[in-house]
């Protein structure tokens, strides 16, 4: 039969189990709580790292605003002036759009009037008057004074013995005369203006047939025959740069042939040039006629200046004489008047004394100009003889 165990042991061995229990609960118990605890630490960790990082981003940014602060700054000067442009471009487009209105009303008041002189000027007549109308504001633009530096309507006959009527003839110094013939051919090229395409290229043919034409019927006229030291040529007045352009563009040899029928034909600005020319040379025998004048007054001067000379050094001379004669009528007062007179006052018959004139000293002064010496003798002859 087993010995019993003592007390001493039973203790030990049941201390033994309760820590071998105390240590399997602690340990079941560290085993159970050991990963919430390492969850802190982990998590503790991604904070640390998103702080970090966030620091990070912060540093960056403050560098990129301190790099791109400049280019807001100009950004934003840059936005102000795009905003004035754009101000500015609403104001210009508003104007523009009142120019645009009013070029356009401009243009239809413009196309309404070309519509009505076109229309009125379909009559001959009017055409006529227009053209003569035309040519005297080129001449009144050139300065000339009518009857004086031209004539209109002015009635010859030449060397046919037709009666010829001009338009215009101006004045050249010396009695020259220049015929302007102002009834140049306008109908066909009205037609042309309202016309497309070829017909208008036809109209414009016939325009130039009916000025060269015109040229013809000038040239027979001759008008220079019929106007004393005319040049042998009439200048027919066309009223518009686009008339001549328009027969010269459908008939090239128009103005060669002009010329050698001894027609000139004149736009307004070709005649306004001949007519300022013509009043240079009007200005020019006024500044000759005005030193033949001046040339003459200044001989006439110069003589007269010889006759001042001879009635200068007459005067001299009787004034030389006078003072001669003054002296010696002193000499005598002193000579043979006092004398006597002193005696009285030493009688006591007077007290005062008698004051003694004195002897003119100054003598007259000589001519020194040698155009007075010159004809002071024949001055002299002059008064001598009247």
């Amino acid at each position: 039969m087993p010995a019993t165990a003592s007390p001493a042991a039973l203790l030990t061995a049941l201390f033994v189990v309760l820590l071998l229990g105390a240590l399997l609960c602690w340990l079941a118990v560290r085993a159970r709580t050991a990963p919430s605890a390492a969850a802190p630490t982990a998590e503790r960790d991604v904070l640390r790292r998103r702080v970090a990082d966030l620091e990070a981003g912060a540093g960056r940014q403050r560098e990129l605003e301190a790099v791109l602060s400049p280019v807001a700054a100009t950004l934003g000067r840059v936005e102000e002036q795009v905003r004035v442009l754009e101000r500015d471009r609403v104001e210009q487009y508003g104007r523009l759009a009142e120019q645009l209105t009013a070029v356009r009303e401009g243009s239809e008041a413009l196309r309404a009037e070309t519509a009505q002189l076109a229309g009125a000027l379909r009559s001959p007549s009017a055409r006529g008057a227009w053209g003569e109308v035309q040519l005297r504001r080129v001449v009144e633009h050139a300065g000339m004074l009518e009857r004086v530096d031209f004539s209109e309507q002015s009635t010859g006959t030449n060397r046919d013995g037709r009666v010829v009527r001009p338009d215009l003839v101006v004045h050249l110094p010396g009695g020259k005369q220049v015929v302007v013939d102002a009834k140049a051919p306008l109908a066909a090229f009205l037609e042309a203006s309202e016309a497309d395409g070829e017909r208008r290229r036809g109209r414009r043919a016939a325009h130039a047939r009916a000025l060269r034409a015109h040229v013809d019927s000038l040239a027979a006229k001759e008008y220079w025959t019929a106007c004393e030291l005319s040049p042998e040529f009439v200048v027919c007045f066309v009223p518009g740069e686009a008339f001549l352009a328009a027969a010269c563009e459908a008939d090239p040899a128009l103005l060669e042939h002009a010329m050698g029928r001894r027609v000139v034909l004149a736009t307004p600005t070709t005649l306004l040039a001949l007519l300022r020319t013509v009043a240079l040379t009007w200005q020019q025998e006024a500044v000759a006629g005005s030193a033949r004048e001046l040339f003459d007054v200044g001989r006439e001067l110069y003589d007269r200046l010889g006759t001042l000379g001879g009635h200068t050094a007459a005067l001299g001379r009787t004034l030389h004489r006078a003072v001669e004669d003054y002296n010696r009528l002193v000499g005598t007062l002193e000579r043979r008047v006092l004398v006597s007179a002193r005696r009285i006052r030493d009688l006591d018959v007077a007290d005062a004394d008698l004051p003694a004139p004195e002897p003119l000293e100054d003598a007259v002064r000589p001519l020194a100009a040698p155009e007075l010496l010159e004809d002071a003798g024949e001055g002299e002859a002059r008064l001598r003889r009247a």
